[in-house]
């Protein structure tokens, strides 16, 4: 995030897309913002620079917000991203989960399902790993190879065109391939 900025950094996205673009007009560019505070204005600009995947995690399930995510807001994150799907068409639009906090199956699939809804084509899933057990929260379950088989398997039904789903899974996790993926499976 770049709160120390005005409207977030929307600003700086837009300068650093622009200069990508100047310079290597050939690169795809993903760009992983924040929400901006719920700042419309800043979506506004952050939408308008139109790279070509515009990726905003949502990293949990609502109900583990407040421990996971308490500077941010679920719902405040879902307004972005239809915002984006709303307003920047041509922009694929991406969102990716941590799994292993506590969350249960259903509520990864509903977490899918309001994705969906607000246009966003592209998810990633991945293993939750403590990065200082005593700074962050603890790992609450290793999710099996098996688990992930499923939930790909349930993303895929959901018509998502590009999922990335297993335990070493991050947001930027195989982005050309994903993208090449999301291209060939238009939804």
């Amino acid at each position: 995030t770049r709160d120390d900025l005005i409207r977030g950094g929307a600003e700086h996205f837009a300068e650093t897309v622009s200069a990508v673009r100047e310079h290597c007009p050939e690169a795809t560019v993903e760009i992983l913002v924040p929400d901006f505070n719920g700042d419309e204005n800043a979506w506004k600009i952050a939408a308008s620079i139109a790279p070509d995947v515009f990726n905003h995690n949502l990293e949990t399930v609502p109900r583990l917000y407040p421990e996971v995510r308490p500077e941010a807001d679920y719902d405040r994150s879902l307004a972005l991203l239809d915002y984006v799907s709303e307003n920047a068409r041509a922009v694929r639009t991406k969102s990716g989960l941590m799994v292993g906090l506590g969350e249960e199956p259903e509520e990864i699939l509903e977490v899918a399902e309001d994705l969906r809804s607000v246009g966003v084509s592209m998810i990633t899933v991945g293993q939750y790993l403590c990065p200082d057990r005593h700074a962050n929260l603890p790992v609450r379950r290793y999710i099996q190879p098996d688990a992930f088989a499923w939930l790909h398997a349930e993303l895929v039904a959901l018509g998502f065109s590009s999922v990335a789903c297993n335990a070493l899974v991050r947001s930027s996790h195989d982005a050309q391939e994903a993208l090449a993926r999301a291209s060939a499976n238009p939804i």
